[in-house]
């Protein structure tokens, strides 16, 4: 995510949510236990977490729904996903 990017979706976020809220964030990544931890690991423990293969079991989708206290939080999981290699965002 460029810096532009990320300030346009964070000048909407602003626009469009008030806080805290519960966001939920999807990601698409190959099915690999590795991949699957890594993108756990971008949550709190109290984050529910929902996974679901695809039909041929390559990929899998992750949705996350986590309670944010400001745009900043959401802004900060995903430039950490972004450096997970191969994951795509919803």
């Amino acid at each position: 995510m460029t810096q532009e990017e990320s300030d346009r979706f964070k000048q909407k976020l602003s626009e469009t949510m008030s806080f805290p809220s519960v966001y939920m964030y999807k990601f698409i990544i190959e099915s690999a236990n590795r991949n699957i931890a890594l993108i756990e690991n971008l949550f709190d423990a109290e984050t529910e977490i929902f996974t679901k293969e695809s039909g041929a079991g390559k990929y899998i989708s992750i949705t996350a729904k986590q309670v944010v206290m400001n745009v900043d939080e959401i802004i900060d999981i995903y430039q950490k996903a972004s450096k997970i290699k191969g994951i795509m965002f919803l």
